[in-house]
């Protein structure tokens, strides 16, 4: 199976027409590689200049669109004491990067605004990937040198009232927009800088979005809607980037727009749309290593907010034990995501993360609590093509001996590779009636009995 890494040549490069608009150049515009030596010395010389005239202070107090304004007619200003002969293209671009080093991320800033790109990632000065359509791509985009690149890590995380140095390397933040941000530095980061960017989607994908991708078939969207409606406990598991919180966000829309629900998460990313909802954020130690609320604590207090249902963006340690007895007494119809391989290997890393709460349970009583707390796991994968598909929908059946038993649903079965490198193959039912039909009919949804018919539903590329 490929990683689903494309490795770009200087003779292949990614088409970046789509940052600065149809018929221009394919580079970013910020590429010091292959970008005339001349033009980088004026962005630096004007950069400099800017930063002698501006009263920073005043500036950061005014409203940004009017700042900009300003700046720019002294950028222009500075460009025309230029000895050197530019053009409008070439003037225009040396403005917008010289405003985007002021009030953005600089190199960063075009890749932050494209809606296409869902990750960046730095892996020092002269290396940027982007992923597209779940595919990494290698960018023209490159800062000067790692102190560069360093000044627009500290512009992200002193917004946030963190810092990062010497005595603390690594650091989360949050950009305005939502987007998730991860830094880490030498000498934990050997080779220079890493800045890793998890961009924050304001076009929440919907079910419409998922079937038309290919994610899940019609059935399987009208199983796992029905459930959510009929408050059972679901996990949905997957690796990292696989659309977990995707996923969740568009089962979240079938919750009733009449129940009170708490969210929790590290960072918040979840846009659930129904009117009464409470986002809750861990927070992380500040500077003297105090003042840590983690979501173990949060999910504690949650139980004292009348929550009807609980949502947990994903269940990382000991809160596992937690949620876990929050769903055991009347807080059905739950939702929580969590790395793993597969279904069952989710029950067993929930094992270990109760084993972190230090309570000393028995194994079996471990097991009994999840058996009773859970009630169906969806598996969902990043295939190789970069499309995300649910491989399997699991139901908890309850326990034989010291053993958890499931069963399958819905699954997909992967037939191989075409011509295009597309992922081929077919979702089917497995046959099985779930167990929860009768919880389902109790709420009024009324499956048909071919929903759950052995047949290959759909063969998808």
């Amino acid at each position: 199976m490929s990683s689903g890494f494309k490795e770009v040549s200087d003779a292949d490069p990614v088409d970046f027409s789509w940052v600065r608009g149809p018929g221009e150049a394919v580079d970013t515009g910020w590429s010091d590689s292959g970008y005339p030596t001349e033009l980088q010395e004026i962005r630096t010389r004007v950069h400099r200049r800017l930063l002698e005239r501006l009263n920073l202070s005043n500036l950061s107090q005014r409203d940004q669109a009017e700042a900009e304004d300003e700046v720019r007619k002294i950028v222009r200003d500075l460009l025309a004491g230029e000895e050197t002969p530019l053009n409008l293209e070439e003037r225009e671009m040396l403005v917008e990067q010289v405003i985007n080093e002021v009030f953005g991320l600089g190199p960063l800033e075009p890749l932050v605004k494209d809606q296409r790109i869902s990750d960046i990632l730095v892996n020092s000065f002269q290396q940027v990937y982007v992923e597209i359509d779940g595919k990494l791509h290698k960018t023209d985009v490159r800062f000067r040198d790692n102190r560069h690149l360093m000044q627009v890590i500290d512009r992200i995380v002193s917004a946030v009232g963190r810092r990062i140095d010497d005595s603390s390397p690594m650091v989360d933040a949050r950009l305005a927009d939502g987007s998730r941000v991860n830094a880490i530095i030498p000498p934990l980061a050997v080779d220079g800088p890493h800045l890793s960017v998890r961009k924050f989607r304001r076009d929440v994908l919907t079910h419409d979005d998922l079937l038309r991708n290919d994610t899940l078939t019609p059935e399987m969207l009208e199983l796992l809607e029905g459930l959510v409606r009929a408050r059972l406990n679901t996990v949905i598991t997957g690796g990292t980037g696989s659309g977990k919180t995707t996923l969740l966000n568009v089962l979240s829309e079938s919750i009733p727009h009449d129940e009170r629900i708490v969210t929790i998460e590290d960072s918040a990313e979840l846009q659930l749309r129904q009117p009464h909802v409470v986002r809750l954020e861990t927070r992380p130690p500040n500077i003297e290593g105090v003042g840590e609320v983690t979501q173990r604590q949060l999910v504690i207090n949650s139980l004292r907010m009348r929550p009807d249902r609980i949502i947990v963006g994903e269940v990382r340690g000991a809160e596992a034990i937690d949620m876990l007895q929050a769903m055991n007494t009347g807080h059905d119809g739950s939702l929580t995501t969590l790395h793993a391989n597969t279904p069952r290997d989710a029950l067993h890393r929930l094992e270990t993360m109760v084993s972190m709460a230090s309570l000393n349970l028995p194994e079996k009583g471990v097991r009994a609590q999840i058996s009773s707390a859970i009630d169906v796991v969806v598996h969902v994968q990043r295939m190789s093509d970069g499309t995300r598909k649910i491989l399997t929908i699991a139901e908890v059946v309850g326990m034989e001996g010291d053993v958890i038993t499931m069963q399958d649903l819905f699954v997909y079965h992967r037939q191989g590779i075409d011509d295009d490198g597309k992922v081929v193959g077919h979702f089917a039912a497995t046959g099985i009636r779930p167990k929860a039909s009768e919880r389902l009919a109790e709420y009024g949804i009324d499956l048909d009995e071919t929903l759950f018919a052995n047949i290959g539903l759909a063969s998808v590329k």
